[in-house]
């Protein structure tokens, strides 16, 4: 059995180093791994790469940024030669990036079945463009492996056949079970690290394009950073749109530094008094680890991180953030649960339903 595995972005690489390790435990299983090259900075794609395990990809498509339609349609055009060649028995695509979106459109115009690790997921909101991504690729995919139990009900609401559902657990927890313990030995900034801090991520163009929603959200950190210093490990992304707006933070004690591997930054979450983010990995890492996370959005595909874990949606208004950040200073930490099947084992259980279904 062949498995074409698609890649394009730093969230894909934590997804796919368990799911290639669980497989390589099966007999007759012959992985190729195909980073699309959607994100390209090095601390974007290659330290992950490094720090995860995961063998350097056998193919990249090199195709680098642009628009989305820009860029899903180069990976389309580079990837559909590549399965041509390959003929794989089955291509795995995972999370909810261009990257995932179009190799399942390749795959499903020339019969290849696709297996989307990570299904589900909804924000419903449609102004997002991984809801899209989410969407589209759902209804092209054959096996569709899913975190938690809001995925399934999705999955149903939209008419897919419950044969091809498959709930395995969140495969990104797989990875943090297995490289926390080497991860709590990494102290990668120590001279900020001494006292209490919180972690800072944001990289979404609703909250990083707007100039006076960025200018608004930096307001707020400064605010924040006055009752607790900040460390901001800043996406290039971000740094551009600040550059071209000729914005700065006003406070010392909000410390911007360059992206950091994952080891890196899963030691500063772990450590951290609290997590404010857009991301929606980090929503489900901080769940698992039992630190509040704050989450500039209004909605999130990840709900089971509010209804049971320690995520709380505060917007992009600046006010709000600052009261939900007093509020965790006062009252401390609170219960959380951490979801049912993410225990590391995710990627067993994908490994053992393909071995299975899959001759």
């Amino acid at each position: 059995m062949k498995i074409l595995h698609v890649v394009g972005a730093r969230p894909n690489f934590m997804k796919v180093a368990p799911v290639v390790a669980g497989l390589e435990k099966k007999p007759d299983v012959y992985q190729v791994i195909v980073h699309t090259g959607q994100h390209y900075d090095e601390n974007m794609s290659s330290v992950f790469f490094n720090q995860l395990g995961i063998p350097e990809p056998d193919i990249n498509l090199g195709v680098g940024s642009g628009s989305h339609a820009q860029q899903t349609a180069q990976i389309m055009r580079r990837f559909e030669p590549v399965v041509l060649e390959q003929r794989p028995d089955l291509v795995l695509v995972y999370g909810d990036v261009n990257s995932t979106v179009a190799a399942a459109l390749v795959c499903s115009k020339l019969l290849i079945p696709v297996g989307h690790v990570e299904a589900g997921l909804r924000s419903c909101d449609r102004t997002m463009p991984e809801e899209i991504n989410r969407l589209l690729t759902d209804q092209l995919a054959d096996y569709l492996f899913t975190p938690s139990a809001d995925g399934d009900a999705n999955l149903i609401k939209e008419n897919i056949a419950p044969e091809k559902i498959f709930r395995v657990g969140n495969v990104m927890i797989d990875t943090l079970v297995r490289l926390l313990p080497r991860a709590r030995k990494t102290d990668p900034l120590p001279e900020l690290t001494r006292e209490a801090y919180a972690l800072v991520t944001l990289h979404r163009p609703s909250n990083v394009d707007d100039p006076d929603k960025l200018a608004d959200i930096l307001t707020a950190l400064d605010t924040i950073s006055q009752k607790l210093p900040l460390l901001f490990p800043m996406h290039p992304r971000t740094r551009a749109k600040m550059a071209a707006m000729h914005l700065t933070p006003a406070d010392s004690r909000l410390h911007i530094v360059d992206p950091l591997g994952y080891l890196e930054f899963l030691a500063l979450q772990d450590r951290a008094r609290l997590v404010i983010t857009d991301s929606g990995g980090i929503q489900e890492e901080t769940t698992y680890l039992g630190i509040p996370c704050l989450t500039l959005r209004e909605n999130t595909e990840r709900p089971v991180t509010i209804t049971a874990g320690t995520n709380r949606l505060v917007g992009s208004d600046p006010r709000r953030l600052v009261d939900a950040v007093e509020a965790i200073l006062m009252r401390g930490p609170q219960p959380a649960a951490i979801p049912e099947l993410w225990d590391g084992q995710a990627a067993t259980r994908i490994a053992a339903i393909l071995a299975e279904k899959i001759v």
